[in-house]
C-alpha cells in the first residue's frame, strides 16, 4: 500500500448516482469514511442504503460518480476491492447443518488459509462462542447466529467490513450482543460501514453518521455535530425514570449471552 493510500480515507464516495429504470435511487451521494472508524449510513427503508453498499462492494455498477475502497477504484479495480472487504447482509449466511466451528473452518479452507482450525478456534473465542462451537448452528439463538456470521466475514482479516442492517429481526438482547461485536471490530482497527434504520443503533455505535433520504445525504457528522443542528430544548426538573434498556438489563442480567 502506498503512503498516500494509507493516509487517505478507507472509503471515498463522490456523486454516486443510480437508477432502476425510471426510479432514481441515488441522486449524487458524497461521503468519506476514516480508517478504523464506524460509519453509520442511517435511513428508512428505500432510502438507498443497500444500493450504496452494493456499489461499494462491486456487486452493482453506478450510473455516475466515483468511489474508492481501501484506495482502489470500485469500477476499475474491482478485484482489489473485493480482496479488501467483507460483506455481511441482512440475514446470517451460515449453514445450519454444520457446527459453528465447521462453518468457520469451511470458509478458511475455501480461502486457502493455513491452519483453518486455529483460525476457527480464535474467532470462536473472540466472539464468545467457544462453548457453542461444537453445536449445530440450527440450535443457535439469533444473536449467536449473527455473531458467527460476523466472525465468518473476518476470516482473512479484511481491513474494511460492510454490515448491511446487521440487527434486522433480532431481539433486544441479541442486538446488544451484535453491537458489542461491532465495537470490538473497530477497536481492533477494522473500518466498519454500517447501514441501519435504527436511530439508537447509529447513536450507540457510530463515530460519524450520515442520514440518507430519497437518495441524497442530508447531513454527515458526529453525533454531537448532528445534535447541534436543533436548538436546545427547555429543561425542566423531572424525576429521572429508568430507560427501557436499564429495566431490560436489570431483569436479564449482564451475562445474558447464550453459550
Amino acid at each position: 500500500m502506498t503512503a498516500e493510500r494509507a493516509r487517505g480515507p478507507a472509503i471515498h464516495v463522490r456523486g454516486l448516482e443510480k437508477s432502476y429504470k425510471a426510479v432514481q435511487v441515488l441522486r449524487g451521494v458524497d461521503f468519506d469514511v476514516a480508517r478504523g472508524s464506524i460509519f453509520a449510513l442511517l435511513g428508512s427503508n428505500g432510502a438507498g442504503k443497500t444500493t450504496v453498499v452494493k456499489i461499494l462492494s462491486t456487486l452493482l455498477k453506478a450510473d455516475a460518480g466515483s468511489a474508492s475502497v481501501h484506495g482502489h477504484d470500485v469500477a476499475a479495480q474491482s478485484a482489489q476491492v473485493r480482496e479488501s472487504i467483507s460483506l455481511t447482509g441482512q440475514f446470517a449466511a451460515v449453514d445450519d447443518i454444520l457446527t459453528g466451528r465447521e462453518n468457520l473452518v469451511l470458509v478458511a479452507r475455501l480461502r486457502h488459509l493455513k491452519a483453518p482450525g486455529k483460525i476457527a478456534d480464535d474467532l470462536l473465542k473472540r466472539f464468545s462462542l467457544t462453548d457453542a462451537g461444537a453445536r449445530r448452528v440450527a440450535t443457535y439463538s439469533g444473536g449467536m447466529r449473527r455473531r458467527l456470521d460476523i466472525a465468518m466475514s473476518l476470516i482473512g482479516d479484511p481491513p474494511i467490513v460492510f454490515l448491511d442492517e446487521p440487527t434486522t429481526g433480532l431481539d433486544p438482547q441479541a442486538r446488544l450482543e451484535v453491537w458489542q461485536a461491532v465495537k470490538e471490530l473497530a477497536a481492533r482497527g477494522t473500518t466498519v460501514l454500517l447501514t441501519t434504520q435504527y436511530l439508537d443503533e447509529a447513536e450507540q455505535l457510530a463515530d460519524r453518521i450520515a442520514i440518507l433520504h430519497q437518495g441524497r445525504i442530508l447531513v454527515d457528522g458526529t453525533l454531537a455535530e448532528l445534535k447541534q443542528l436543533l436548538p436546545p430544548a427547555k429543561v425542566e426538573y423531572v424525576e429521572k425514570q429508568p430507560t427501557l434498556e436499564e429495566v431490560f438489563l436489570s431483569l436479564v442480567g449482564d451475562n445474558g449471552k447464550e453459550a
